[in-house]
């Protein structure tokens, strides 16, 4: 089977880096393994303070005088599981397989968001007989929980003329800008209380969503587990008294959760009261839904009666911040048809010892409406009596009609596949945005293959179209001047 992955030499580094661990913020088994493969071939290699690598390759004799590009990835990936997997991220490798067209993982997220970026750099590197002018690959750490690795790179470490990320998930699509964004935390106070007498427990579950990236998948109308369990949570704690003890929903918090539980309790003579609001519930989210997630599950378990349950008032104030904050797309773009502007995605809720800790992320193309966004979720989560922090901002990548770059891999997609690429921006950041910020002479582009799924254990990756993208870099690196 391997022997029918083509590009032969991008899938055989694919296969090897994924044997590596690189989870978000845990990345040095990836740093060493790089610094050590540039340096056993001889390539000049260097890693930042912030465990970024530079490996650079030299020309192509007769070609020193071209123009240098630097080809650009991440090589820390989202983290994701089915519940049912039994799977550590720190220490096993990930185990994938190809169906039809498509290699997948074994109930966990792929790694090709952006491990076959970087695959395609090593292939690049080790390279004997490819034709192109100076060369730096650049590998930045922690894209995806921070962009930490992009934020903390000073200038001078990597130099060219051209940049060209990889990082991207639609073959065919030139990215020419991106948004920027936030990343917010909200933790609620949690004070126990006695469970009253006569009481019924159960979990209340949300599962079987499709999840996705918080920002290429926002505008695809998918359901967001948090929101759903919050909206059933509050319902039922007007109509039947229903009590907190417990919830553990969503993940990561650039992803749109799939999934999610709360432990509750209601009056015995509750329960078939909120068995039935249940059944009405899941008709109407799943009417609501009908087109995105044909595999939403509402489940209701009885469960051993907990000792205390958060006090009444302090859940209402929370519940009712978490039901009323924006969620999903809030602009499409006025200059740029189809692009979502602005967006928000509430991404976890969980119970951390005395307090409810809410992650969320704010995107826009727009400084001021990321901005705007961020007041909103503010306002909202400190109304319920939060504590809320946000973590640094990062920049949008804002379209420049003048790239010579995107004219070049634009007229070599033409020659090679005898039709012409999207050019659009892109919802999602991008490592471009800081970029451009630090070195603001540099033209790029960002492509890669075709991927879906991506920040869900459904990620996968389109195998003919990574050959379609590696035939575009060797000739873009061929024909750049």
């Amino acid at each position: 089977m391997k022997n029918a992955l083509n590009p032969q030499e991008v899938f055989h580094w694919f296969a090897r880096i994924n044997q590596i661990p690189r989870p978000s913020k845990r990345e040095e088994k990836m740093i060493a393994f790089l610094e050590a493969f540039g340096k056993e071939r001889g390539l000049a290699t260097k890693v930042d303070e912030a465990g970024n690598v530079c490996i650079t390759k030299d020309a192509t004799p007769g070609m020193e005088n071209r123009k240098k590009v630097i080809l650009q990835s991440h090589f820390d990936m989202v983290c994701e599981k089915r519940s049912d997997v039994d799977f550590d991220f720190d220490t096993d490798a990930i185990k994938t397989y190809v169906e039809g067209e498509w290699m997948k993982a074994e109930g966990t997220t792929l790694g090709a968001d952006d491990g076959i970026g970087v695959a395609m750099q090593l292939a690049v590197l080790d390279a004997k007989d490819l034709v192109h002018g100076p060369i730096d690959c650049v590998f930045t750490r922690d894209e995806e929980t921070g962009l930490t690795g992009a934020m903390g790179m000073k200038e001078g470490f990597m130099s060219g003329d051209y940049l060209i990320n990889l990082d991207s998930e639609d073959e065919g699509i030139l990215f020419v800008s991106c948004a920027g964004g936030a990343r917010s935390c909200a933790e609620f106070p949690w004070h126990d209380t006695a469970v009253p007498e006569n009481s019924f427990a159960f979990r209340i579950g949300v599962k079987g969503l499709t999840g996705g990236h918080s920002g290429d998948d926002i505008e695809k109308g998918r359901g967001n587990a948090n929101k759903i369990l919050v909206q059933f949570l509050l319902q039922q704690a007007v109509e039947n008294d229903l009590r907190l003890a417990d919830i553990q929903s969503g993940g990561l918090v650039n992803a749109i959760p799939r999934e999610g539980w709360a432990l509750c309790t209601v009056p015995w003579e509750k329960k078939e009261a909120v068995r039935i609001s249940l059944n009405v519930f899941i008709h109407q989210v799943e009417e609501e839904l009908s087109a995105t997630e044909p595999n939403l599950e509402l489940t209701m378990e009885s469960a051993d009666v907990p000792a205390t349950v958060m006090e009444r008032e302090e859940m209402m104030r929370m519940l009712k911040s978490l039901h009323a904050v924006a969620n999903g797309v809030m602009a499409m773009s006025h200059e740029m048809e189809g692009l979502v502007e602005t967006s928000s995605n509430l991404a976890s809720i969980k119970k951390e010892g005395e307090k409810v800790t809410v992650r969320s992320s704010q995107r826009s193309s727009k400084t001021a409406a990321r901005d705007r966004m961020i007041s909103v979720w503010r306002v909202a989560m400190e109304l319920g009596g939060a504590t809320v922090s946000t973590g640094s901002a990062y920049p949008g990548w804002a379209f420049k009609s003048d790239n010579a770059i995107v004219r070049q891999v634009r007229e070599s997609y033409v020659r090679l596949f005898q039709t012409e690429p999207l050019v659009k921006g892109i919802h999602a950041g991008l490592e471009c945005g800081l970029f451009s910020e630090k070195y603001p002479q540099l033209q790029m582009v960002s492509m890669g293959p075709t991927m879906r799924g991506v920040h869900s254990p459904d990620e996968r990756l389109h195998i003919p179209s990574v050959q379609k993208v590696w035939d575009l870099l060797l000739d873009v690196l061929e024909k750049v001047d």
